[in-house]
């Protein structure tokens, strides 16, 4: 699947902490969206990890973005949230996960990674700004 739930929230939460002037601390964020602290923390903390957030300690510490929307595509953000590249078919990135055992010899094979190819390029050019 290519957007998870984990996608979404990331994507949430970007959009609210682009509109603020302050750290925001998870639980904030979480209230401000109504969904799960633990898991939304868990999302902030990937997204600081690949430096599209920085992380600020003490009491009134919290997330900012690290960077202009700008100039964070949409893949970068999906990475972070799901720990993984985004696919649009499990068989095109991992040749282990090939139903049948054989991508190379897989009649649709070349069809599945021109198309990843084409959702790779639009995601990596797609923009925070461009949907924000």
């Amino acid at each position: 699947m290519l957007l998870t739930r984990a996608s979404e929230y990331a994507l949430l939460s970007l959009d609210v902490l682009r509109k603020s002037d302050i750290p925001l601390g998870a639980e904030q964020i979480a209230h401000q969206l109504s969904i799960p602290k633990s898991f939304l923390a868990k999302i902030l903390q990937s997204l600081a990890k690949q430096n599209i957030l920085d992380s600020k300690k003490g009491a009134h510490g919290g997330f900012i973005l690290a960077k202009e929307i700008n100039q964070i595509s949409v893949n970068e953000i999906i990475f972070a949230a799901e720990g993984k590249t985004p696919a649009v078919f499990d068989c095109t990135q991992y040749t282990a996960s090939c139903p049948n055992g054989s991508i190379g010899s897989c009649a649709i094979s070349p069809f599945l990674m021109n198309f990843q190819t084409k959702i790779d390029d639009f995601l990596n050019d797609l923009m925070l700004s461009d949907i924000l």
